[in-house]
């Protein structure tokens, strides 16, 4: 099977590991996780770890979630941990640190950048670019070819966290593919980004982005539609 194993590593029950899988020190793989070929897992990252509640947490008990599958030819990064639930298509790269949470679903080809955080039940596509710390809220969906700069903070909680009304109507955000947001920007609960949709950097949007048109500013504003250069239908 041609499996390399670091030193201090920890792999429980029922664990399936593919052909040609790269191991480092100190990670721990747990029971029934499923590991596909070709994949490196490096040094101190946690695969397969089932979500905790906090005890003050107002969140309803934490269920058991199905064991985390990764895809042939992913690479897992220092210290990133993949919690139980999730599942990476082939050829994902999770770099460094970063964290994907329960229930969620990373399509082929995707970058997920150093430090970032995907939460619970979110929806990533095909060959979409998460940069460096940017935040990806519960409850979000994510086309194909989306760019998510560094920095960037999406929410889905229009009651930070008072009343028991906003369980019902936590909504993260929809980036349909193509969809783009700049270095630094912030997007409210809901926000709808559509096709080809573009935020400048430092944007703070408060309401949906249209096809193809780029929004800039505070409130975030359409400056102008995406140039045809840049439109996704029109790149190699």
């Amino acid at each position: 099977m041609n499996i390399t194993f670091g030193k201090n590593t920890i792999i429980e029950d029922s664990v399936v590991l593919g052909e040609n899988v790269t191991i480092g020190h100190n990670v721990i793989i747990y029971a029934g996780s499923v590991i596909g070929h070709n994949v490196v897992i490096q040094d101190n990252a946690v695969i397969g770890k089932q979500p905790v509640k906090a005890k003050h947490s107002a969140l309803k008990e934490v269920k058991k979630n199905p064991p985390v599958v990764i895809g042939d030819g992913c690479t897992i990064g220092t210290s990133a941990i993949i919690y139980a639930g999730a599942v990476l298509e082939n050829e994902v790269f999770v770099a460094d640190l970063a964290t994907v949470r329960e229930r969620v679903t990373v399509g082929e080809g995707t970058i997920v950048g150093r430090g970032v955080a995907i939460e619970n039940d979110c929806s990533i596509g095909r060959k979409c670019k998460l940069e460096t710390n940017c935040y990806i809220t519960a409850y979000s969906n994510l086309g194909d070819h989306v760019f998510v700069a560094p920095g960037v903070v999406t929410s889905n909680d229009n009651y930070m966290a008072r009343s028991k009304e906003r369980f019902g109507k936590m909504k993260g955000i929809t980036v349909k593919d193509g969809g783009r947001i700049g270095a630094g920007a912030i997007t409210l609960p809901g926000i709808v980004i559509e096709e080809d949709g573009t935020v400048a950097a430092g944007g703070v949007v408060t309401r949906d982005v249209k096809k193809e048109e780029l929004v800039v500013g505070i409130p975030a504003r359409k400056l102008r539609d995406v140039p045809e250069d840049q439109l996704l239908r029109n790149q190699g």
